[in-house]
């Protein structure tokens, strides 16, 4: 079984090798990592072609001329992890808050689900220790926000810790979304539901980047309070 792990970059050249060599660490057969860094101006694009040197035949990396957003990044990524015949294709964040470590276990969920989440909001799952009150509350929010305007049927419909399994992504429109920052994910995730796929969730330890700095925004989280209801209306129209 050949698993592509999609994991986005953008000013990560610090965590990046960190992220590799833990991910190799856990032996998976058939594991493959692919970068899809977006031109960053510290280095990681070449800090991530060191690594395909290091590690022939189990590492490629995708140079994308300039930012463009998380989910074209993916989008990208998951188009290449498919021509390249994978049979799981994940998505993981660069900047070390998806526990490595948990690979297996969401691999194992797919024995019996088309998506497996790592997940936050299970029994067992939760957010970085030393996060102030309002921002674990605002996450909390966050994600309550989406699952409930668009019904979906999981516990964390923000997260971005995910297996899919070929067959999962061969029947959703990813490449049709209209969504470029982390409203994406959820994108996904409701087109997941709509096609009638099934879910399974791992807790996890969601924990703080310490080196670098994180991606999300203001602008970035009004976009997806309003794209989440654009959504329920857009694919109400299909």
């Amino acid at each position: 079984m050949k698993i592509v792990q999609v994991i986005p970059t953008y000013n990560e050249a610090l965590n990046l090798p960190v992220l590799v060599s833990a991910l190799f660490d856990q032996e998976l057969p058939g594991l493959h990592l692919l970068i899809v860094d977006d031109n960053s101006p510290d280095g990681t694009g070449d800090r991530a072609e060191a690594l395909a040197r290091q590690y022939p035949g189990k590492l490629s990396v995708i140079h994308r001329p300039a930012k463009e957003g998380l989910g074209k990044a993916y989008i990208q990524g998951f188009r290449c992890a498919l021509e390249q015949g994978a049979d799981v294709v994940g998505m993981m964040d660069a900047d070390l808050s998806h526990p490595p470590d948990t690979l297996s276990v969401l691999l194992s969920k797919l024995e019996n689900a088309d998506v497996a989440i790592g997940s936050r909001y299970v029994p067992g799952g939760s957010v970085d220790k030393g996060w102030p009150f309002w921002r674990k509350g605002l996450s909390w929010f966050a994600n309550a926000y989406a699952r409930t305007i668009l019904g979906l049927p999981i516990r964390d419909a923000t997260g971005g810790y995910r297996l899919w399994r070929r067959s999962a992504l061969e029947v959703i429109p990813f490449e049709h979304s209209r969504s470029n920052g982390y409203v994406f994910i959820v994108e996904l995730a409701y087109m997941a539901k709509l096609a009638g796929l099934t879910f399974a969730e791992a807790p996890i330890y969601f924990a703080e980047r310490t080196q670098g700095q994180s991606k999300m925004s203001l602008r970035i989280q009004i976009e997806a309070a309003f794209r989440v209801w654009q959504l329920r209306q857009l694919y109400k129209q299909k």
